[in-house]
């Protein structure tokens, strides 16, 4: 039976324009795998009284145990509405935070999407990420509002109660909608507006254009969700029961005479049905009416539930069954529990998989119907512009389009995810059901052997004995090399159990067995890979991933297995044509994490997925056997190629690090490493969170609020022996020579306003594009008209972003006017949210926003650079990557170069300074002129253009580039230390809801670990309580369990990484002031967080803390004597 319904879904495969590829969207416990139990017992495969039980898409056994799903799981479905039949592939996806990466590989896989929304619980936080996600991929979404029989048998509403409870919860899903619409059309419109503005500067003529809101002429009639455009389905998943508004305007159609188009319109909505005239008319609210959906819908409902589960008159109950003409089992109807007999009653009456499924087929789009703005945004993401692609590559936008599993097609199949899967439930592996040629085969050879053994009964002699064994012995020999090669199998599955498959989409052409497909990196380059077929360079097929060399991306692979996903099963399949969702075995040593195939290298590499949440906890791992140390490392590089958020370190002290994206996430890749990939003992360290470094405004106040009329400030300078060449002019501004004393160079550190730092931090991927493609600008050796490559939607990001800077920096004061235009880099990893900025007076360095300016300005600044200047921000980089606090990175922090001379003879040290220059404090370029003892003139030798310059080209990479990193980076944390310091910690957003009864527990637990509350609202209708509120990752784990214990489970926490916050706690504070020592003590013995935590980190990386073993010896002694 289940070989023919695979037969079946393999032939409706063929059909792309009956393929629906969906995914089910929601927060996490909102009823999405209760709602996959139900459509997958449409299709037999379980028990339509275990759906929402069995859970049948959490095949994990954390899963399980958690009841949460933590990854994305596929399923293929038929469904028939009236003669069309239909192949649904069903991707159910998680809806915890933790797991927000495993949404964006479904999403990817697909045409369509279900949002579901609890109706009690209403729109949470990943209810807006989902629905973002949905957006980004250009997904075409539907809703189901679920849970409605909680309005009925917890929350005690009338139909008329929940007809305007319903309608608040569309309002809010739709105004999140809205949200994301207005700003892809403000988007367009500014990208339409540069490049019309482009278009009229080549064409130097006077061109008008109307400028009109793309609001006003956009059409978004279509966009929003409403039950009367028919994507809004109303559904009890536990219940097993759904609607859509078009079910009931045939139903009354038929009753009341009244065209179901009209009733289609109008039974949601403020419109009410006059009896007298038997016509529907408007004003149900203002006139005192019931609305049409409460009179023909709700109250019919609400009439069932009362019956059966409140009241449990059997009279009325028979009633309901007849008029409805259902079947209800004698077994459901005479149980004892009333919700068995509820379920059976309508579920029969509104079946929820017909609802879903008829909505999903009449409303969302095939694979026939993709969208070309999608297919532009999947072939060139990031900076690349779609026209600026070879003229081969831009040819499959239309075998994208058309979605044809023609021969002739070139085959293109991307690939979301790998994951694994036990070898032993592979379809090959499993043991299949007998055909009739078997079972007679099997028949024949033993009435052979019966007759062969009578035959040596009956004559008794040995030579009938020997016959026999002779007759039996190929028999044997055939069996013999069966066995051994079970045996073999037994040895690999021994040493891997786990097969890692591709979680794929074919978009074009038709995938099958012992096909030979190339595999495309993600830096793959469509127009050099064909320049260098065309001048003969051939592809080396015998490569895997772990074997390319740099500026390779290409390897080949031969498809070996196909497979289609049935939930916790597989079924082989031969080939797979375009449009379907599919496994592809064999890949694991060419795609790492997700990756494209393709027939042909003209086909660019997918863009890389969003996703929601980024790693930011980490542990470290190590064997409790260190002869287990290979097995740990290969067990890592496994979970590091199943799961698409993770990522695996291995710091400088040799520590073998995993980054997780929440402590629920952590904890399953930890199981996953001890119990499934390594199988070893582990020893987990204490959860490792990021912290930042930053500098702060000296304080005006101390501790205890009294002002401060000195102008010491707490400030943590290590006077190191190595730092003798490093002179402290002011706070925040030094001074400092190279090893060699040929080169000074002065610094300064401000504190960057925090606007700014989080501006940056925004933006850091399109930062990392602008710096690419400045540097491709301002090297000689590198081509000036690479920025012509830039999608106009890229440039006119960078100019909004430089846009941004500017007005924030105006705001902030008159000494930051034009720094904007002086930035040099980013930092760390050209990146971050530090700058590094030009204030050299004779030196006008072209800034990082270069490639805004015209090609003739830039082609001007082509070799304007000063030799060395790499390694100035080398040096920056180096030093906003471990900052001299705890050797986190810095953030917040700008870095100004004013002054950088280049000496023929090498210059005294900072010592040998006068008194007056020390006095004054500053140093000015004339007395450097004047003085004798300090420092001559600073050679012209570095002015780029002069004659000199030559002389010092041999040593751009020789020991000079070496000694300017490092001693910007020794002055750069030189001036940082001169300044008051501070920890940044990475603050969650906390939503809790929770009743009145429990508010104060969750206050508790909040105070108690450094969180606080900055939104309380009590939702209507209800004595629950939303409570948001803000937390610090370090102060994070247990938290959720904590709440749990104190509120007896009536509050569960969902955490997402928000922000940055600086801890307004000096770390090297020490009591100064006679009110500060009364109030703290001699020894301040009051807790200092900053400190705690920057000694904690400083423990780990093995750095010196200042920290006393012993403080009273005369105690220990004392206590000595007394055992």
């Amino acid at each position: 039976m289940k070989s023919k319904s695979t037969q079946k879904l393999a032939e409706l495969q063929r059909n792309p324009a009956n393929i629906r590829n969906i995914c089910i969207l929601a927060h996490v416990d909102h009823g999405k795998t209760t709602l996959a139990d139900v459509l997958v017992a449409s299709n037999g495969i379980i028990s339509h009284r275990m759906a929402g039980k069995l859970r049948y898409m959490d095949s994990r056994e954390d899963e399980q145990v958690r009841g949460i799903t933590m990854k994305s799981s596929a399923i293929s479905l038929h469904f028939a509405q009236g003669e069309q039949e239909y192949l649904i592939n069903l991707i159910d996806s998680p809806g915890h935070i933790d797991f927000s990466s495993e949404v964006s590989t479904a999403v990817r896989l697909c045409d369509g999407a279900i949002v579901i929304v609890d109706v009690v619980e209403g729109v949470c936080p990943q209810t807006h990420a989902v629905l973002r996600q949905a957006w980004l991929e250009n997904l075409k979404p539907i809703l189901v509002l679920n849970k409605i029989d909680r309005l009925v048998s917890e929350w005690k509403f009338t139909p008329l109660e929940t007809y305007l409870h319903l309608q608040q919860i569309l309002e809010q899903v739709n105004a999140i909608t809205g949200e994301l619409f207005t700003s892809g059309v403000f988007e367009k419109e500014s990208s339409q507006a540069e490049e019309n503005q482009e278009k009229e500067v080549k064409t130097n003529g006077d061109q008008v254009y109307e400028w009109s809101s793309a609001l006003d002429d956009t059409d978004d009639a279509d966009l929003y969700f409403s039950p009367d455009q028919g994507n809004v389905v109303f559904a009890s998943a536990l219940d097993g029961w759904a609607f859509s508004i078009g079910h009931f305007a045939e139903l009354y159609s038929v009753k009341l005479g009244i065209n179901a188009g009209v009733l289609k319109k109008t039974l949601w909505g403020d419109f009410y049905l006059d009896t007298k005239q038997k016509r529907i008319r408007k004003g149900a609210q203002a006139k005192g009416k019931k609305p049409l959906f409460v009179q023909f819908v709700l109250e019919n409902l609400w009439s069932v539930y009362e019956a059966v589960t409140v009241r449990k008159d059997k009279e009325m109950i028979e009633k309901i069954v007849k008029s409805l003409n259902l079947n209800i089992p004698p077994r459901d109807s005479r149980h004892t529990d009333a919700r068995v007999h509820l379920q059976a009653i309508v579920s029969q009456w509104l079946p929820l998989s017909k609802a879903v499924l008829d909505v999903v087929c009449s409303h969302l789009p095939s694979p026939k119907d993709f969208l070309p703005e999608r297919v532009e945004k999947l072939m060139c993401g990031g900076a690349r512009r779609y026209d600026s692609l070879p003229s081969q590559t831009q040819q499959l936008k239309e075998d994208f389009l058309s979605c044809s599993p023609g021969e002739d097609k070139p085959v293109i199949v991307f690939i979301s995810k790998m994951f694994p899967f036990d070898r032993q439930c592979l379809p090959q592996n499993k043991q299949r059901p007998l055909t009739e040629a078997d079972l007679a085969q099997r028949r024949l050879v033993a009435r052979q052997r019966h007759a062969q053994r009578l035959a040596a009964q009956s004559d008794g002699t040995q030579e009938a004995a020997v016959s026999s064994e002779v007759a039996v012995q190929p028999e044997k020999q055939e069996s013999e090399p069966f066995e051994k090669e079970a045996g073999e199998n037994e040895i690999e599955e021994e040493k891997s159990d786990q097969v890692f498959l591709a979680f794929a989409r074919v978009y074009s052409g038709t995938v099958k067995k012992g096909q030979k497909l190339y595999v495309l990196g993600p830096k793959h380059d469509p127009s050099r890979v064909l320049e260098e077929i065309g001048e003969g360079t051939s592809i080396d097929d015998s490569l895997t991933v772990s074997e390319l060399t740099s500026g390779h991306h290409i390897t080949s692979v031969t498809v070996n297995d196909l497979y289609m996903f049935m939930g916790r099963e597989l079924e082989d399949l031969d080939e797979v044509p375009a449009g379907n969702v599919l496994g592809i075995g064999g890949l694991e040593e060419h795609v790492l994490k997700s990756g494209t195939l393709s027939s042909t290298v003209a086909c660019p590499a997918f863009t890389a997925m969003y996703f929601e949440a980024a790693p930011i906890v980490k542990v470290a791992l190590e064997p409790v056997h260190p002869a287990d140390m290979p097995k740990l490392v290969h067990g890592m590089k496994l979970l590091n190629q199943a799961d698409p958020c993770v990522e695996i370190l291995i710091q400088e002290t040799g520590e073998h690090v995993i980054m997780a994206a929440g402590e629920v996430h952590l904890q399953r890749c930890v199981d996953d490493i001890r119990e499934r990939y390594s199988k070893i003992e582990l020893n987990v360290s204490a959860p490792i969170v990021p912290f930042r470094e930053t500098i702060v405004p000296p304080p005006t106040v101390d501790r205890v609020n009294e002002a401060i009329t000195n102008e010491k400030q707490s400030m943590a300078i290590q006077e190191n022996s190595d730092e003798e060449d490093i002179e402290l002019i002011e706070p925040g501004l030094v001074e400092t020579l190279t090893p060699n004393r040929m080169c000074t160079i002065r610094l300064r550190a401000i504190p960057l306003p925090y606007e700014v730092a989080k501006i940056i931090d925004d933006h850091a991927e399109l930062i990392k594009t602008l710096e690419k493609y400045s540097m491709a600008r301002l090297v000689e050796k590198e081509d000036t008209q690479a920025a012509e490559r830039l999608k106009l939607e890229t440039k006119d990001a960078i100019r909004d972003l430089k846009a941004k800077l500017s007005a924030v920096f105006q705001e902030a004061g008159k000494k930051w006017n034009g720094v904007v235009n002086r930035i040099v880099s980013f930092g760390p990893k050209r990146m971050g949210p530090n700058v590094l900025v030009n204030n050299i007076p004779e030196y006008d360095r072209p800034s990082i926003w270069s490639c805004l300016e015209s090609i003739e300005d830039q082609v001007a600044k082509v070799g304007k650079i000063r030799e060395y200047d790499s390694n100035i921000v080398s040096g920056f980089q180096l030093a906003t990557l471990q900052g001299p606090m705890c050797e986190e990175p810095m953030m917040g922090v700008c870095f100004s170069v004013e002054k950088w001379e280049m000496h023929s003879e090498p210059q005294p040290l900072p010592s040998t300074l006068t008194e007056e220059d020390e006095e004054n404090g500053e140093l000015q370029p004339n007395q450097l002129k004047n003085n004798s003892t300090a420092k001559p003139k600073p050679d012209a030798s570095l002015e780029p253009g002069t004659e000199k310059s030559v002389q010092f080209k041999r040593d751009v990479y020789g020991p000079v580039s070496g000694q300017i990193m490092s001693t910007v980076k020794d002055g750069l944390r030189k001036a940082f230390q001169s300044q008051p310091q501070r920890l940044m910690v990475a603050m969650y957003t906390c939503v809790i809801r929770a009743t009145a009864e429990v508010l104060g527990k969750v206050y508790a637990v909040l105070g108690r670990r450094h969180g606080r509350v900055t939104f309380e609202d009590m939702m209507e209708g209800s004595q629950i309580f939303s409570i948001t509120a803000v937390l610090p990752v370090v102060e994070s784990f247990g938290f959720a369990e904590e709440i749990r214990k104190r509120t007896s489970g009536l509050a569960s926490p969902q955490l997402q990484f928000s922000h940055w916050e600086v801890v307004d706690l000096d770390p090297y504070w020490v009591p100064t002031t006679e009110e500060e020592y009364m109030h703290f003590g001699e020894k301040a013995d009051s807790e200092n967080r900053a400190r705690i935590y920057m000694d904690n980190v400083r423990r780990r990386k093995g750095l010196k803390v200042d920290e006393r073993i012993v403080e009273f010896a005369e105690k220990q002694r004392t206590l000595s004597k007394k055992k």
